[in-house]
C-alpha cells in the first residue's frame, strides 16, 4: 500500500472523529430546521435514548441552541441578569458566561428567548428587553453592544424573541417602528448601515430569512400586518402581502421555489405567496395549519408541524391540502434529522420519535424529560425547540439542558 493511500486513509479516520457539522443560528444553518445527520437511531427502546449529560444552571429562559466546533451557545438568566452562556457540547460543562442585558419578565416566563447566532470568531445574541451584543465565541469577552431602544423599536409583550441573521458584513434584526422595522448593522462595529424606512410595522417574534429570487439577495420577514421581502443591499421594499396577525406572529417564514409560506397561531392560519418580481401574490390560505411558535418544517414538498386545529399535521405545501393530522403527544416543537422528526411536547416534557412520511404519524419511541425544572412559572410550558447534532439530541427545561445520544 503507498504512502498516499496511508495517509489519505488517516486523514479520513481523523475526519471521522471530528465534528460532523456545525449548527450555527436558529434552525440551523440556513433556518430550514432540516439536519444532515445521517446513522441515527430509527426507534427508541422503552426508556427513550441514553441521556449523555445533563446541566443544571442555564439560568431562566427559553432560549435555543447553536453548536459550532464543538461548544454550545445558548441564553439564560442569572441573579435578575440576562447572560450570553457557552459550554462543552461533549461533557456539557461550562467554558464562559456574558451578560447580555437587563432581564426581561412577564407571567410566561422571564428571561431570554431568541438563539444565537455564530459567524466565524463572533457570536451574536438578542436578550429579552432587546440589547444585542457581539462577542468572541473563544471566550465570551464582549466586542460591541447596542439595543432596539436605542434604535427607536418597541418591546412586545412576550419581549424581543428573535434570533438575529447574519448575511455578510451585515447583522439583520427587527427593531420596528417609524424609523424602518427592519434594520441592517454592520456586524463588526454595531452601526447602522441601513434601515427599511417604507417597512415601519411594530416588531412581531418571528425571525428573519435571507433568500436569492430573481437574481436579488432579499431578506423576509413576517409581522402582525405584513409579509415583507427587502433589498438586500440597502433594505428597499422589493415586494409585500398582507396578514391578518392576531396576538402574536412568530413561527418563521418559509421560502422554496419562488414561494414563501407563513403561518401563525390563535385561529389566524397559513398562507402561500407566490415572488414574482414587485407582485407577491396569494396562492392559498386556509386553517390547515395553524401554528403558534412549536415551528413547521418543509421537507419533500410536504410541511410538517402542530396545528391547533387538528394536531400534528402534513400539508401539501404547493396546494394547502391537508395530507394527515394526529394529536400524538400533544402541542409542541417539531425538529428534523435523519428521515425522522424529532416532537416535544410542551405540557408534560414528553419526547416522541416519528417518521418523516406523508403516510401518517408512526412513533417509534417516546420518553418524558426527567427532571425537570422547578423555576418554570405556571402559565409556562416546555417550549425550547429540540436541535440534533453529532449524534446527539439536545433538549431544554429552563435551566436544565439535556443531551442524549440517538446515534446508531
Amino acid at each position: 500500500m503507498s504512502n498516499r493511500i496511508i495517509t489519505s486513509i488517516a486523514v479520513l479516520l481523523l475526519a471521522s472523529t471530528t465534528f460532523a457539522g456545525n449548527w450555527p443560528q436558529w434552525r440551523g444553518p440556513d433556518r430550514t430546521d432540516l439536519s444532515n445527520e445521517k446513522g441515527l437511531l430509527k426507534s427508541w427502546p422503552a426508556s427513550g435514548p441514553k441521556r449523555v449529560w445533563m446541566y443544571k444552571d442555564a439560568g431562566i429562559g427559553y432560549s435555543g441552541f447553536a453548536i459550532v466546533d464543538g461548544k454550545l451557545y445558548t441564553l439564560g438568566a442569572r441573579d435578575g441578569t440576562e447572560m450570553l452562556i457557552a459550554l462543552n457540547a461533549s461533557k456539557g460543562t461550562e467554558l464562559w458566561a456574558s451578560k447580555l442585558g437587563n432581564l426581561f419578565t412577564n407571567k410566561w416566563g422571564d428571561g431570554p428567548r431568541g438563539t444565537p447566532t455564530v459567524d466565524g470568531d463572533h457570536v451574536y445574541a438578542m436578550g429579552g428587553q432587546g440589547s444585542l451584543i457581539c462577542a468572541k465565541a473563544s471566550d465570551g469577552k464582549i466586542v460591541w453592544t447596542t439595543s432596539m431602544k436605542s434604535l427607536d423599536g418597541k418591546r412586545g409583550g412576550w419581549g424581543y424573541t428573535e434570533s438575529v441573521l447574519i448575511d455578510g458584513d451585515k447583522v439583520l434584526c427587527t427593531p420596528g417602528g417609524n424609523k424602518g422595522a427592519i434594520a441592517a448593522l454592520n456586524k463588526k462595529t454595531g452601526e447602522v448601515i441601513w434601515r427599511s424606512t417604507d417597512f415601519t410595522d411594530g416588531a412581531q417574534y418571528s425571525s428573519i430569512i435571507a433568500i436569492e429570487h430573481d437574481g436579488k439577495r432579499q431578506y423576509v420577514q413576517l409581522t402582525q400586518k405584513t409579509l415583507v421581502g427587502v433589498d438586500a443591499e440597502n433594505g428597499n421594499v422589493l415586494w409585500r402581502n398582507a396578514w391578518p396577525g392576531k396576538t402574536a406572529v412568530i413561527p418563521t417564514p418559509i421560502f422554496a421555489n419562488g414561494h414563501v409560506y407563513i403561518t401563525s397561531g390563535y385561529g389566524v392560519g397559513c398562507k402561500l405567496v407566490k415572488i414574482d418580481g414587485g407582485n407577491a401574490t396569494g396562492i392559498y390560505k386556509n386553517t390547515t395549519m395553524v401554528n403558534h411558535h412549536g415551528g413547521v418544517i418543509l421537507y419533500q414538498d410536504h410541511l410538517y408541524g402542530y396545528s391547533d386545529r387538528g394536531g400534528w399535521t402534513c400539508q401539501n405545501f404547493m396546494t394547502g391540502e391537508k395530507v394527515w393530522n394526529d394529536r400524538g403527544i400533544g402541542k409542541g416543537a417539531i425538529a428534523y434529522a435523519d428521515g425522522m422528526f424529532y416532537l416535544l411536547g410542551e405540557r408534560k416534557g414528553d419526547v416522541a420519535l416519528i417518521e418523516a412520511t406523508t403516510e401518517g404519524y408512526k412513533e417509534k419511541g417516546r420518553f418524558t424529560l426527567s427532571p425537570q425544572t422547578k423555576l418554570r412559572k405556571p402559565a409556562g410550558k416546555v417550549w425550547t425547540h429540540p436541535v440534533i447534532l453529532d449524534g446527539r439530541l439536545y433538549l431544554r427545561d429552563q435551566d436544565l439542558i439535556y443531551c442524549y445520544d440517538v446515534k446508531k
